[in-house]
C-alpha cells in the first residue's frame, strides 16, 4: 500500500476547476500555468500553488519546471494535467477547425512537457468534438500514440457525463487518463438512475441563494451579481416561463431573425428547476447567449449560481473585472466534482498497485 502523495502540475489551469477538485480529493497542487490574467488571479487566490506561471505555454521552456520535478519525484507521484482551450473543436464553433488556429497545437505543447519528464499520471480533458477528427489530422491521436510508445497504460479517450459524478449539469467531456505504474480505469458513476444517488438538479444547486433583480448584487454572497437587462430583454424574460425560451415569445418580443433563421432556440431560455442544467458556456451569465435564465427570477444566472452549477464550493471567489470575466472563468472550468471523482480514482489506483 503506497503512502506517496500525488503532486499535480496543472497546465492550461484556467481559474482552477480541476485543481479544486483534485484538492478536495487530497492531491497537492504544485504548479499552475495559464495565460489568462483574471483566471490566474483567481487560481492563485484560491488554490495557492507553490508556483503559478501567467504566460503562454509556448513561451515556457521545459527546464523551467525541473527544480519542482526534482524536488518531488523521488518520494511522490507526479501528475500532469492538461485541459487545453477547446474552442477549435467545440460544437459552438460552427466553422470547420483550422490547423492555422494557434490553439490547435496546444496539445503538442503539453506533450512537450510530458515527453521531457514522463510523469507517473496524465489527466487530459477536452470537448467531445475532438474525438471526431480523423487520425491523420488529430492532435489527440498523436498524443495518445506517444503515451503508449513511452510505456503508459492509457484509458480513453472516453466521453463522460458530468451529471453522473454529482455535477448539476448535462455536460459531456472527453477525458483521457494514463498511468506509468499499472492499468488504470475510469471512476464508476456515483449519480443517476443506476446509482444510489439521484442526479443533482438546478434546484439543489441554487435555490437557497438570495433573490436578485437584474443588474443587482448581493455582497454577502461571493460573485452573486447579475447582468443588467435592456427594457426589451426584461420584457422577454418576464414573458417566458420555466423551461421555455425565445421560441415562446410572440409579437414585439419575438426576434425578427427567427423568421428566416433556424437553430439557437435556447436563447433567452429559463433553466428547469428539477433537472440538471444545460451545458454552461463562457457566456453563461448572458441571457441572449443560451438557456441561462434563472428558472423563476427575471434575469440571467449570476456567476455564483453558475459556479454552483459547476460544483464550485461557496467560498471559492472569482477575481477579475466583474460579471463577464467571472462568467467566462466559470464556463471554461472543468466541473469541480468531476475532477474530484478522477482525483479520488488516482488515489485509489496508487493504493491498488
Amino acid at each position: 500500500m503506497s503512502k506517496k502523495k500525488i503532486k499535480v502540475f496543472d497546465f492550461f489551469s484556467g481559474c482552477g476547476g480541476t485543481a479544486q477538485g483534485f484538492k478536495q480529493a487530497g492531491l497537492d497542487i504544485v504548479v499552475g500555468i495559464d495565460n489568462d490574467k483574471d483566471a490566474a488571479e483567481t487560481y492563485k487566490y484560491n488554490i495557492k500553488p507553490e508556483l503559478f506561471l501567467n504566460d503562454d505555454i509556448r513561451n515556457i521552456k521545459t527546464d523551467f519546471l525541473k527544480q519542482y520535478i526534482d524536488k518531488y519525484k523521488k518520494k511522490n507521484y507526479i501528475l500532469f494535467c492538461g485541459c487545453a482551450p477547446c474552442q477549435p473543436f467545440s460544437s459552438q464553433n460552427k466553422k470547420r477547425f483550422s490547423k492555422d488556429d494557434k490553439r490547435f497545437s496546444l496539445l503538442d505543447e503539453f506533450s512537450r512537457f510530458v515527453e521531457e519528464y514522463e510523469p507517473d499520471f496524465i489527466f487530459f480533458e477536452n470537448v467531445p468534438g475532438m474525438k471526431k477528427l480523423k487520425p491523420e489530422e488529430s492532435p489527440l491521436y498523436k498524443f495518445e500514440k506517444k503515451l503508449r510508445d513511452k510505456g503508459y497504460h492509457v484509458s480513453g479517450p472516453q466521453i463522460v457525463c458530468a451529471e453522473n459524478y454529482g455535477v448539476p449539469q448535462k455536460r459531456h467531456r472527453l477525458i483521457l487518463i494514463a498511468s506509468k505504474i499499472n492499468e488504470i480505469s475510469f471512476p464508476q458513476a456515483t449519480h443517476g438512475p443506476n446509482c444510489k444517488k439521484p442526479f443533482i438538479t438546478v434546484r439543489d444547486a441554487i435555490s437557497s441563494l438570495p433573490q436578485l433583480a437584474a443588474g443587482c448584487e448581493n455582497k454577502k454572497v461571493l460573485n452573486h451579481k447579475s447582468a443588467k437587462l435592456s427594457e426589451i430583454n426584461l420584457a422577454r424574460i418576464k414573458s417566458i416561463k420555466e423551461g421555455q425560451s425565445i421560441a415562446n415569445c410572440n409579437g414585439k418580443l419575438a426576434l425578427k431573425c427567427y423568421d428566416t433563421h433556424k437553430g439557437h432556440g435556447d436563447v433567452y431560455g429559463r433553466l428547469k428547476w428539477d433537472e440538471p442544467s444545460v451545458t454552461l458556456t463562457t457566456k453563461c451569465t448572458s441571457l441572449s447567449n443560451g438557456r441561462f435564465g434563472h428558472p423563476e427570477q427575471d434575469r440571467a444566472l449570476t456567476p455564483r449560481e453558475a459556479a454552483c452549477i459547476q460544483s464550485f464550493p461557496m467560498d471559492f471567489e472569482f477575481k477579475g473585472a466583474g460579471v463577464t470575466s467571472w462568467g467566462k472563468q466559470v464556463g471554461n472550468a472543468v466541473p469541480v466534482k468531476l475532477a474530484e471523482a478522477f482525483g479520488l480514482n488516482y488515489k485509489q489506483h496508487t493504493l491498488d498497485c
